[in-house]
């Protein structure tokens, strides 16, 4: 399929527009193939049918949907959806033929106002998460907490796993691998031979107690610095596990993948060192599943009149005032940016208000305005695996286009609330 779906009011219809970026190159000819080992799936010829087909390179376990999903109904019509970028006004079309989009959504108070797929991708289809799982990881530790499971975010990691005694990680706070400030000596900048790619050879052989056994040297105090490491997801992911003595499949289905009100289910690859789930960026799911995950976050945890995440626990996740000052928007130092901040595995956007984002490699968002009920789920196989070094600046004009969103529903009538 070379066209995009767009999403009117009653019907889905099918539209022809432009082509993609890069179709060809990216396996179009071929029907977007999947890669023949889980190695080469960012290859261009396969990162397409790679994203959408990631629990076919091994072992994973599934969520099961709700007995009832959460209907996401056709919004009215509007004005068409534009924004501005280097310049020049853009509507979602040319916002499509610029980037490699797979999946576009857009959710005002729980109403889709847009729904469009690109290089032969489908509603139905899982589509992988890349680090927004981190989030859903982060939701999962604060029901644990909720639960009793885990006593406090002061703890340390291996106060619930034993096998972590004596290892940096081990002796580190909740609180600090969850805003990524274990102090640690990592480096994780997806090439070859980083620190993220030599733990997960480790890891793949002989498990993720055994990988954390190779993190040795603190650069910093723990607390006092943000340094991007998946390693410490994967911690948090064997602290879940031991705090409620369930795999982690079956926690997360029961307390928020269905509660949630997903429509379809979805799934986690297995580490096959270890056979545990792959918390830090193993996860796939439906578009329209992403964007259910972005409402309940709008909602501030709220789904058809049910608390499913505690509000005081989502607002220390989000909430930049909650975070200590280094890990803010405007202070915080992620590769040499200062734009964005960090709270519980999640990014902290700037702005009069607070908003948030679920960021993946390669792409892969979720934006969420919690005082507009404003979800953007974007979905894509960029270039490059942080979006903006390939010179197509993926990172720029997302961010541009969630700006325009936020800047044309600000001004809307306000719908009346549902939740």
């Amino acid at each position: 399929m070379r066209g995009w779906l767009f999403l009117v009011p009653l019907l889905i219809l099918a539209r022809s527009v432009a082509a993609a970026p890069d179709e060809a190159l990216l396996g179009r000819d071929d029907g977007y193939p999947v890669a023949p080992r889980k190695a080469q799936m960012n290859e261009p010829r396969y990162i397409v049918g790679s994203f959408s087909a990631f629990d076919s390179f091994g072992p994973h376990c599934l969520l099961a949907p709700a007995a009832d999903s959460v209907p996401l109904p056709p919004a009215a019509p509007r004005p068409a959806l534009s924004y501005r970028y280097e310049g020049a006004t853009y509507g979602l079309d040319d916002y499509l033929q610029h980037q490699r989009v797979t999946a576009l959504l857009v959710l005002k108070d729980g109403r889709l106002e847009a729904e469009r797929y690109g290089y032969g991708r489908s509603r139905e289809m899982r589509m992988l998460s890349n680090s927004m799982a981190k989030t859903l990881l982060a939701l999962a530790i604060g029901e644990a907490l909720q639960d009793g499971a885990i006593h406090s975010l002061d703890d340390t990691a291996d106060q619930y796993v034993p096998a972590l005694a004596g290892t940096l990680y081990g002796q580190t706070r909740i609180v600090n691998l969850m805003r990524m400030a274990s102090g640690a000596r990592f480096v994780e900048d997806y090439g070859p031979n980083d620190d993220r790619a030599a733990f997960n050879r480790v890891a793949r052989r002989k498990g993720l107690v055994a990988a954390a056994r190779g993190v040795t040297e603190r650069e910093y105090a723990q607390g006092e610095h943000f340094s991007y490491a998946t390693a410490q997801s994967e911690i948090l992911g064997l602290v879940l596990r031991a705090a409620t003595r369930r795999d982690a499949c079956s926690y997360i289905d029961e307390k928020l993948w269905q509660p949630m009100g997903a429509e379809s289910a979805a799934s986690y690859l297995l580490n096959p060192g270890d056979g545990v789930e792959l918390l830090g960026g193993g996860f796939s799911a439906t578009a329209r599943d992403y964007a259910r995950l972005g409402q309940m976050l709008a909602d501030d945890g709220r789904v058809r009149g049910r608390q499913v995440v505690p509000r005081p626990y989502l607002l220390d996740m989000t909430d930049p005032a909650r975070q200590p000052a280094a890990f803010r928007p405007g202070t915080m130092d992620s590769h040499g940016s200062h734009y964005l901040g960090y709270g519980y595995q999640v990014w902290l956007l700037p702005g009069d208000h607070r908003s948030f984002v679920l960021l993946g490699i390669y792409g892969q968002a979720i934006f969420v305005d919690p005082v507009l009920r404003l979800v953007m789920v974007h979905l894509a196989v960029a270039a490059d695996a942080r979006g903006d070094a390939s010179g197509a600046h993926l990172g720029r004009e997302r961010d541009a286009l969630w700006r325009g969103l936020v800047a044309q529903f600000a001004t809307s009538p306000a719908q009346p609330q549902t939740h």
